[in-house]
Order: C-alpha cells, then structure tokens, then sequence
C-alpha cells in the first residue's frame, strides 16, 4: 500500500499565525505524515500565537489522527518584508511590537534554522500581504502595489535563497496561490492578483534554478476560498465560498485539510518527478468558463 511517510523529515512552515489558515492545515498534514514541524510566525501577531498556544486555545485544532498533538519544535519570529537587520526601517526596530525581538529578517530566521537543526527537507510559504487589498487595482499606489509583490511573493524568492543551502537534496520548496492570478477576481485588489501572477511565474523559473542548484522541488497550489482570519479581510469571502459551492465541478466547499493532504503529497517522495507546477485544489473552479448561477445562463441538470 502506498503510503506517505515523511518520518525523519524537518519541515519549516512560514506564515502560521493561528488555527484557521492553510499553513495550519499543512503543518498537521505533514506532521500526520511523521515530519518534525519548526514554524516562522509574522512578529506583530508572535506573542499573541504563542501564548494562545501556550493557553490551550488551539488544543482541540490541535489533536492529531493517533490522539496526539500537533507540536512546534520551534517558533521563530518572521517578518518576510525585510531580507535582512539593514532593511528595517528605524520606525519598525522601535515599535513595541518588534523592540524587544531580535532576528527576524529572512537571512537570520534562515541562519538561525541552519544552526539550529543543520538540514532541513520541506519549506512552505503560506504567507501574504497587501496594504492596500480592499482596493480597485486603479486605485492602488505604488507603495501598497510593491508592498503586495515583496511580501508575497519576493518573500518566497528570498526565503528560498536563502533556505536552499539547509535544505536536503530532493526537498521540496512549496508556495500557495490563488485564481486571481490567472483570472478576473473584482475586490480581490491592492496588487495581490498581480502579486499571486508574480508568484506563480516565479515557480516556474525557480524549479529550474533550485532543481539545478540543490536538486529541490518547487511547486505552488491554487487552494479554493476558504473562510480563514486572511481572507475574511478582504471583505467578501462568504460570497466567494458561496459562489464556488454554486459552480465549481464538485458542488461543496472546500476544507483546510484537503489542501494539507495535497502539500503533504507534494512534499514527499511520491512526488519526486513533480516541480515546476501549480496544482489546482479549488474543487475543480478553475476549469470553468462561466458561472452556471447566472441568470442569464440556463444549465440543463446532468444526471
């Protein structure tokens, strides 16, 4: 029987910042696996995560197929804006919620991963930012524009620069994506569908650079909508779940879990031929061309 065994595996998930996203999702899917998990958190929120986590607020997310719980062997604090202590700004060092944190650029989360657990064999950037998301694309200035790029998708560039050294030959390197980048998505602004367009592209040309250089896999999924803290600022997400379950090839919403199962597939050996891809887990949204709920479209049901 084939079975996904990722026992003896480090991964290292950036972007976890409470039980409800994707990255929450993974970390289970592949500690379900047998992996050891080690998490960056974005700094403003790491003291509210880990004392949340400390406080049992997660146990129940927590508890994994075999009654045990999912553990973080370590939590670093990760601001993926800032590559490295010489880009962050005086204003940033001295807020109180960055003051008295030290090493959270990329370079010295991913130094400090090196020390601590030499090689590592699966990074995931569950990760993204936009400023400006709540607005039309004509709307949005170039400051929120770039900020969406850089945080969400350079970051995954930088991150994997700098990880590939600690990274194990045949890891695997895997990002998150969104439909918007492919599609129109209106209200989904600020530069993100620009930047998820940017990420997916950069897939691509990092498979070959990355496969070349360190022989890492780099994959990307497109996950459906899903009700998460993340989504839930944009501001319309229970219309686009809605949308989904009412045109989508499977007619149901989408889970956390199933986009777990397919990131703990992609990051073991069963996938070792697979990089450079984008892999749809949307419930089949992707594929269709027009929405069959319209009023203008009548659709014949298929039995």
């Amino acid at each position: 029987m084939l079975q996904i065994n990722l026992k003896g595996k480090k991964a290292f998930i950036a972007g976890i910042g409470d039980d409800q996203g994707f990255g929450w999702a993974i970390a289970k899917a592949l500690a379900e696996a047998g992996a050891e998990i080690i998490v960056g958190t974005w700094t403003p929120i790491l003291k509210i995560f880990t004392s949340s986590l400390q406080a049992g607020k997660f146990d129940a997310s927590r508890r994994l197929s075999n009654g045990s719980m999912l553990e973080f062997t370590k939590i670093y604090p990760l601001d993926a804006s800032f590559d490295t202590p010489a880009d962050v700004p005086e204003e940033i060092r001295e807020n109180k919620r960055y003051k008295d944190i030290g090493g959270y650029t990329i370079s010295e989360v991913c130094e400090a991963i090196g020390r601590d657990f030499g090689k590592i064999d699966i990074f995931i950037h569950s990760l993204a930012n936009a400023p400006e998301v709540q607005k039309p694309l004509l709307e949005t200035s170039r400051k929120g524009y770039l900020a969406a790029v850089g945080s969400s998708a350079y970051s995954f560039v930088s991150l994997l620069a700098h990880l590939g050294p600690h990274l194990n030959a045949g890891g695997s390197a895997l990002s998150l994506t969104y439909l918007a980048s492919e599609k129109i998505i209106p209200g989904y602004g600020g530069g993100m569908s620009s930047a998820k367009a940017a990420l997916e592209s950069d897939t691509r040309t990092l498979a070959w650079e990355a496969g070349r250089k360190w022989s890492v896999r780099v994959n990307t999924i497109s996950a459906g909508p899903l009700r998460s803290r993340a989504a839930r600022a944009i501001g319309f997400i229970d219309r686009m779940i809605d949308y989904s379950q009412a045109n989508a090839p499977l007619a149901k919403e989408l889970f956390a879990e199933e986009v777990g199962y397919t990131a703990a597939f992609l990051a073991s050996n069963l996938a070792s031929a697979v990089t450079g891809t984008t892999i749809y887990v949307d419930n089949g949204l992707h594929s269709m061309g027009v929405g069959v709920d319209s009023p203008t479209l009548v659709v014949e049901e298929l039995v």
